[in-house]
């Protein structure tokens, strides 16, 4: 028995609180896992996990051992990491949680390039825009969108995104424009359900203030309301990010050019209890030059 493995195995199963959700990540049958967890019992004479039909819980014994194993484990890994990392390209497995539309249309391209780069590295993505738990979700790695980190968020901000009010010709021509934020509550402004929805923030004078809005569609993707947005049906609030290319290309117009939504930050988060590897540290500095401090997608604000 590899004990290090099992150590790991052990962990997995204690973060998900599942044999088969372990054995689904690691694409095995659930018999080798639990087999492998049953083995290392075994070893130590003690029950570590108490099994029953609806879920698993830590034993008195498998508690402390939990935490000397993920001490263990960090321990391995900045060992091997300080042998190698200087004098080998990165490699391994990278698993990462990040949101649909930033996602999709600006990380893609830059993980394509990593990897062109990189050949003995994989990447898997799983697209969710809501908050992630990166211990119990297994994940390396997630990017996060936010004006505000999170207790004990272990981060690196790589970037930055400005907000911006957008609207169709079409839809101003037939309201008009509004010319302060207050005059918001007169139009028909979309809602992104992830965010404060009957009310949109904007800096005055230095200070955040927030204006009344409604509408009747509400969505939890910024691609659905930008799709409507460009048809001309509403107005909507969202990152420079999602509407860059629309901007560019005049099917969007910016509104309200002399009042900022707040900056919001672009986040690499690591789990709080682990070693970063050197192939997650060197995706991060990579996506941290590549974004620069002065991102493309805000460029668009200099067109206002």
């Amino acid at each position: 028995m590899d004990r290090i493995d099992s150590m790991r195995l052990f962990v997995r199963v204690a973060e998900l609180g599942s044999f088969s959700a372990v054995a689904q990540q690691m694409n095995v049958e659930r018999s080798v896992v639990t087999r492998k967890v049953a083995a290392l019992e075994t070893h130590l004479g003690a029950k570590l996990l108490a099994r029953s039909t609806r879920r698993l819980s830590l034993t008195s014994a498998g508690a402390p051992y939990l935490e000397k194993c993920r001490e263990i484990l960090s321990l391995v890994e900045a060992a091997e990491a300080g042998l190698t990392e200087n004098r080998q390209a990165p490699r391994g497995h990278i698993r990462i949680t990040l949101p649909f539309s930033f996602g999709i249309h600006q990380l893609m391209p830059m993980f394509g390039d990593f990897m062109t780069a990189n050949p003995e590295i994989s990447i898997e993505l799983e697209f969710n825009d809501r908050r992630a738990n990166l211990i119990e979700g297994g994940f390396d790695l997630a990017i996060r969108i936010t004006d505000r980190l999170g207790p004990g968020d272990v981060a690196r901000k790589i970037g930055s995104s400005q907000g911006v009010v957008v609207a169709a010709p079409e839809y101003l021509k037939r309201h008009g424009r509004p010319k302060h934020p207050s005059e918001l509550i007169n139009h028909e402004c979309f809602g992104y359900l992830l965010a404060t929805r009957s009310s949109w923030a904007f800096v005055i004078d230095g200070e955040i203030q927030w204006f009344p809005v409604s509408g009747r569609l509400e969505a939890n993707s910024g691609d659905a309301l930008l799709v409507t947005t460009i048809r001309g049906l509403g107005i909507s609030n969202a990152p420079t990010f999602i509407v860059e290319k629309a901007v560019r290309e005049h099917k969007l117009e910016i509104l309200l050019p002399k009042f900022a939504a707040p900056e919001m930050g672009i986040y690499a988060v690591f789990p709080s209890n682990r070693y970063v590897p050197h192939r997650v540290r060197s995706l991060v500095e990579y996506l941290a030059q590549r974004i620069g401090t002065k991102p493309q997608w805000d460029e668009i604000l200099q067109l206002k």
